[in-house]
């Protein structure tokens, strides 16, 4: 599921329910410090600001948060500065993981990294350890309304899309990296409901894991979903609805 299993997309439902509105803002907040830095802070040139705006839109964020995170990237507003960076390496059973950080000081965010794959299960790799095991691509969750999965794959494949992933959780469109927003823009004009758009890691490969690591990898990924820092995470493991229905009761 685009670099993200079923469980993960699962996880992140609920995390959304769960979490504080003050974390969720903290990293919605750096995503627009970040992109606007690197595009500038207009929303109809900046895609990736466009996607950060509208991803603060539905968590809730006021406005004002919004525009003032906008003028901190632009350097309008001074504040800190935050650097993107990738981390490579290994959760429970061998699994391969990429995690997307933005802080302000990177030495401790390796270091805090690098604390919590040991502590569940994994260890921190080199770069390009396993980036080689997954393509970055575009994603898009849709709404299916009452469309069935022909008519969707039909209508994806004609906007500019490679494929279409449906499961019980969640309905998304995969892009080509460059043409994510492209794809986006025929969607729409199709009269069909994009709820998000992004880049992720999808892995060539995935690892088949049993109950007690999926527990160990369920547990890194909250604490990778608590930590400040990390904005994304993608990994190559795959778990079967057995093991799923087990994690939701025990959960």
């Amino acid at each position: 599921m685009s670099g993200h299993s079923k469980w993960h997309n699962i996880q992140a439902k609920k995390g959304v329910e769960d979490a504080k509105r003050g974390r969720a803002f903290t990293k919605i907040t750096r995503e627009i410090i970040i992109a606007a830095k690197a595009g500038g802070g207009s929303t109809e040139t900046n895609t990736r600001l466009r996607a950060a705006v509208e991803k603060a839109k539905s968590a809730g964020m006021p406005n004002d948060n919004v525009k003032k995170a906008i003028m901190r990237g632009t350097g309008e507003m001074e504040g800190v500065s935050y650097e993107e960076t990738t981390y490579e390496g290994y959760g429970p059973n061998g699994t391969a993981f990429i995690i997307q950080t933005s802080t302000d000081n990177k030495n401790r965010t390796t270091s805090e990294i690098r604390r919590v794959l040991s502590q569940h299960g994994g260890a921190l790799g080199e770069n390009g350890s396993v980036s080689w095991g997954f393509e970055r691509k575009g994603s898009l969750e849709i709404d299916p309304a009452d469309q069935g999965y022909d008519d969707l794959f039909m209508i994806a494949v004609d906007s500019g899309a490679e494929d279409l992933k449906q499961d019980d959780e969640t309905t998304t469109v995969i892009t080509g990296p460059e043409d994510v927003y492209k794809v986006r823009q025929a969607l729409e004009a199709a009269g069909i409901v994009v709820k998000s758009a992004s880049l992720v890691m999808v892995p060539k490969t995935l690892v088949a894991v049993a109950i007690d690591d999926a527990r160990k990898i369920a547990r890194l990924e909250e604490a990778l979903d608590e930590h400040d820092d990390v904005s994304d995470y993608f990994s190559n493991y795959e778990m079967s609805d057995e093991v799923i229905k087990q994690l939701e009761q025990e959960s």
